[in-house]
């Protein structure tokens, strides 16, 4: 099963499950997690060939799914399930599929489209940086800087960067990310319905969810709400984290007797 981290007690709202994004962790949503948990009990995981769970041939979003469906089953269904980018097609593909298994989903800046764009280049940054006598992340930051440019995505990916072990090494199957990135960036097409409640939460300097996206997210999500947060684009948790805390919080919420 994957890793994963539990923060908080059963509560008046049902559990929550938070998902993260590609190069990420559970470790990347801790502060926001123990925010959430003042009423419920809220897990995050490692996906698959992320942090510290298991590493897997594939990262198809039918597999990504199902690792999240045996987190829920284990816990207890039905959950909240909130995703983010590459966790927000997981959380999709999982909601359409055994939505019996979610009450609530937010879905943070990602569409059920395939995207143009690839990460590949993130990993060959990563798996190109000297790890040679390589003891604080300030260095560790320099000698990426000469690939990565973005200060925000350097900082992003240097989590997930384990000084500690003997060598320094990725806590990311990098290998397999690079050859199923296709996949990370696609969609599979997935049919079928989630009727629950759904909230598209997006950065409004990102352009990840556009307005033609709109109708096909509203037919496998007929009662879909969309929401944007000004000043933020598609990290918009890390960017942005109080207003989205405040978004998901407003959306997860139930009457008191509810």
């Amino acid at each position: 099963m994957l890793s994963h981290t539990d923060i908080g007690a059963s509560g008046r709202l049902p559990p929550l499950l938070i998902v993260h994004g590609l190069f990420g962790s559970a470790r990347n949503w801790g502060a926001i997690a123990k925010r959430l948990s003042d009423d419920r009990r809220v897990v995050t995981v490692d996906m698959r060939n992320h942090g510290s769970s298991f590493r897997a041939a594939s990262q198809s979003y039918p597999d990504m799914a199902g690792d999240l469906a045996q987190v829920i089953e284990t816990i207890g269904a039905p959950m909240d399930v909130l995703g983010h980018s590459m966790g927000g097609k997981a959380a999709m593909q999982l909601a359409l599929t055994q939505g019996e298994l979610i009450d609530r989903v937010v879905v943070a800046d990602i569409a059920p489209v395939a995207y143009g764009h690839s990460q590949s280049h993130l990993v060959r940054a990563m798996r190109g940086l000297d790890l040679r006598d390589l003891s604080a992340r300030s260095e560790a930051d320099r000698r990426l800087a000469a690939t990565v440019e973005d200060a925000g995505v350097r900082a992003f990916l240097l989590q997930s960067l384990d000084l500690k072990a003997d060598p320094p090494a990725w806590r990311l199957n990098l290998d397999v990310l690079e050859r199923e990135m296709d996949r990370i960036t696609g969609w599979p097409g997935t049919e079928g319905r989630f009727d629950g409640p759904a909230l598209f939460l997006s950065g409004a300097l990102s352009d990840y969810v556009r307005p033609e996206h709109r109708e096909g997210i509203k037919h496998l999500f007929p009662n879909a709400k969309f929401a944007r947060i000004p000043g933020a684009g598609h990290w918009l948790h890390a960017e942005r984290p109080r207003e989205f805390e405040a978004a998901v919080r407003a959306f997860l919420e139930r009457p008191s007797g509810g």
